[in-house]
């Protein structure tokens, strides 16, 4: 698979994926995004921060994902174990419905912890939603560990947190 930025040619087909992925988390019980969330807007400012990354497949976009430094204030109640300023959040990692269960997802998590590895990234942290039992066990397989809960619009979501 091929990593790299997304551009602004690449939102609207950003868009699409998400909303393929939302209605098969619907129909597997996830009630975990919806239109309210993730926005185009959230994916405009990922983009404009430089921190909207695509994985390729055949040339089709099979995920999407966000890092950057960015925590929302439930992440501050959190315990983290590397608590120095070294540390990288994924947001909004997104596999396409036309992808999933082909391992993209785990191949994802390493490029990520590969890339950060090597720019001398500690830790990594992220929030999974207690309802989503695929990314529950996707991160807890990849070694990330609790940290703290936070409770958002659509439910529960554990803080967890990996040092890479």
């Amino acid at each position: 698979m091929e990593f790299r930025k997304a551009t602004e040619n690449d939102i609207e087909e950003i868009l699409l994926l998400v909303k393929s992925a939302v209605k098969n988390m619907e129909e597997n019980g996830i009630h975990q995004w919806d239109e309210i969330y993730p926005a185009k807007e959230d994916f405009i400012q990922d983009l404009k921060g430089g921190n909207l990354f695509l994985g390729l497949k055949g040339g089709e976009i099979a995920v999407v994902f966000v890092l950057n430094k960015y925590q929302d204030a439930e992440y501050f109640s959190a315990k983290w174990s590397y608590t120095g300023e070294n540390f990288k959040v994924i947001h909004r990692l997104c596999v396409s419905a036309k992808f999933q269960n082909q391992g993209i997802a785990k191949e994802t998590l390493r490029h990520i912890e590969a890339v950060l590895k090597l720019r001398g990234t500690e830790s990594i942290r992220l929030d999974v939603f207690t309802e989503n039992p695929y990314a529950l066990r996707l991160y807890q397989n990849f070694g990330y560990k609790t940290t703290g809960s936070a409770v958002w619009r659509k439910g529960k979501f554990l803080l967890m947190e990996k040092r890479i």
